[in-house]
């Protein structure tokens, strides 16, 4: 039993752990190489799409999105999608995909003249199931080793933290009052029953 409560355990920190590495936004330094616009249907990938831009019709199968290719300071690229949350999941209120679309495509540069780019998103790259992560801003910044501290997530992390441990206290706190007197009564009974037994077979025999 130990090894399956260990495994429920830690299979739902690892849950957990990648919502919130989904989810939270993270800041890329990349330089823009291009952008551009493709029509996409969204399938068995669907879940890792967002809604179709607000004010559009969102019933239809396929749509136009758009897309922002980067280069970073390594060689490295990445390819990301911009798409408007709107009022669904995450809740990142995004609205603004076309005015993004020109932001990025005005910092557009090439190699010999770079112009370094701050890219915050959030989601993942993978091109096995063609998924992309949605940039949510852009903003130039000094050099590919600008540092940006992620207050964001700082402050959503110890929320979550504060929540979590404020729940476990006063689950602990109702373990101890409510949970384990009732167990303890049961064990006590079934320790009285298993004493009743051994006394009754005892006497049986010896008569």
């Amino acid at each position: 039993m130990a090894y399956v409560k260990w495994t429920i355990i830690i299979a739902f920190w690892v849950i957990v752990a990648a919502f919130l590495h989904y989810t939270l936004p993270q800041n890329d330094i990349v330089r823009i190489t291009d952008t551009y616009e493709k029509r996409v249907d969204p399938g068995e990938n669907s879940w890792f799409w967002a809604q179709a831009d607000v004010g559009s019709d969102g019933t239809l199968p396929t749509r136009d999105v758009f897309f922002i290719q980067t280069v970073d300071s390594d060689g490295g690229i990445m390819v990301y999608r911009n798409e408007d949350t709107g009022w669904g999941w995450p809740p990142y209120f995004k609205f603004d995909t076309s005015n993004l679309y020109a932001e990025a495509s005005d910092m557009k540069s090439t190699a010999d003249d770079p112009r370094w780019i701050a890219v915050r998103h959030y989601g993942w790259r993978n091109e096995f199931i063609s998924i992309f992560p949605n940039a949510v801003s852009v903003k130039e910044v000094d050099s590919p080793d600008t540092r940006i501290i992620p207050w964001t997530n700082i402050v959503i992390l110890t929320v979550l933290f504060a929540l979590f441990w404020a729940i476990r206290v006063r689950w602990k706190r109702f373990q101890a009052k409510r949970i384990d007197p009732v167990v303890q009564s049961v064990e006590d009974r079934i320790d009285d029953g298993s004493d009743w037994l051994k006394d009754t077979f005892s006497s049986d025999k010896t008569s």
